[in-house]
């Protein structure tokens, strides 16, 4: 199972990509496998050389009564200490930002794929469009085709 933040690639060029795990509570990684998580508009800072993912939302798990969460807390993502300095010289020297890319599984642990990105301008977008309207004609003639 996979959740897609399908708006990055739209929105961002994405340089470099990281795999992480992320610090969840029981009724969140619950309600994650149940598909009730949206990350449209969330981002990833470097807080005292920790990564936190920040208005990511989890919606509450319907059976959890009083041990339920906070649907948009900020939560901790797990990377190795070499990787989180060079993202954060890259946010503060050359105006990156860190984007979730999607959400999966290995092996039975929640992960998270960040993109250390750079904003698109509006005729980048137009651009990657028109990119995406040739690729979609030229699979529809070859489907044709045969």
């Amino acid at each position: 199972m996979e959740i897609l933040n399908r708006k990055a690639r739209y929105n961002y060029f994405v340089e470099e990509e990281y795999e992480c795990g992320i610090v969840l509570t029981g009724t969140e990684i619950k309600s994650i496998r149940n598909g009730t998580c949206n990350f449209n508009d969330s981002y990833a800072i470097v807080r005292k050389g920790e990564v936190f993912i920040l208005n990511m939302f989890i919606d509450s798990y319907k059976e959890g009564n009083i041990f339920n969460h906070d649907e948009t807390r900020a939560r901790k993502l797990l990377l190795k200490k070499h990787e989180i300095l060079k993202i954060y010289d890259k946010i503060r020297l050359e105006g990156y930002t860190l984007i979730p890319l999607k959400l999966y599984f290995k092996n039975n642990k929640a992960k998270i794929l960040l993109g250390l990105c750079k904003g698109k301008k509006s005729f980048d977008k137009r651009e990657s469009i028109k990119e995406k309207d040739i690729k979609r004609s030229l699979e529809k003639i070859g489907k044709n085709k045969y």
